[in-house]
């Protein structure tokens, strides 16, 4: 009985040992008590308003010629009218391009955000690296995300392994970014 008790409080000895130990951040929370995150905050308004402005302008414009075009509709000639006409819809893809190239998915605005919280985001990072190298930590995640990694410990790394099973290889090559390729079959 007594040999029973003692391996069984090795064995969950052992098993907790063992155990992977995961912590979590609020970077919305850190980020908030950041006084340089407010002067990115400050800059990254600064940036929008102008380009509000400018993107404003241009609907302004769309819409002074549509009623100009309005109002002398009815005295121009069929081709003037077609000529006009091509002037508002390409003054229109003008507009709608300018907004894309702001405001998309990928626009100015998004780049310009990056930028500038680039610097803050690796503070951040670096914090947390060192916070769970202190601690042990495994992962460390960001409730404050949709469950981002903001952390790994690189033995616990399966990237190689899936993109062998998909039949991908990587390439590392010095002078630039690691590439991925599809191997030839």
């Amino acid at each position: 009985m007594k040999k029973t008790i003692i391996l069984l409080f090795l064995a969950l000895f052992s098993i907790q040992s063992f155990a992977q130990k995961f912590g979590y951040i609020d970077s919305e929370f850190i980020t908030s008590k950041m006084p340089e995150y407010k002067k990115a905050q400050d800059e990254m308004e600064k940036y929008s308003e102008k380009w509000v402005l400018d993107v404003q302008g241009k609907y302004e414009e769309l819409e002074k010629m549509r009623q100009q075009f309005q109002r002398e509709e009815i005295l121009l000639t069929a081709e003037m009218k077609r000529e006009r006409q091509k002037a508002l819809d390409d003054k229109e893809k003008e507009v709608k391009e300018l907004n894309n190239k702001v405001f998309g998915m990928n626009g100015l605005l998004f780049a310009k955000k990056k930028e500038i919280m680039k610097p803050i985001m690796d503070d951040i990072y670096k914090a947390c690296e060192k916070v769970a190298r202190q601690k042990q930590l495994m992962f460390i995640f960001d409730k404050a995300s949709d469950m981002s990694m903001i952390y790994t410990d690189p033995r616990h790394d399966y990237t190689d392994y899936v993109m062998e099973a998909l039949g991908i290889s990587l390439k590392e090559d010095k002078n630039q970014n690691n590439q991925v390729t599809k191997p030839k079959k």
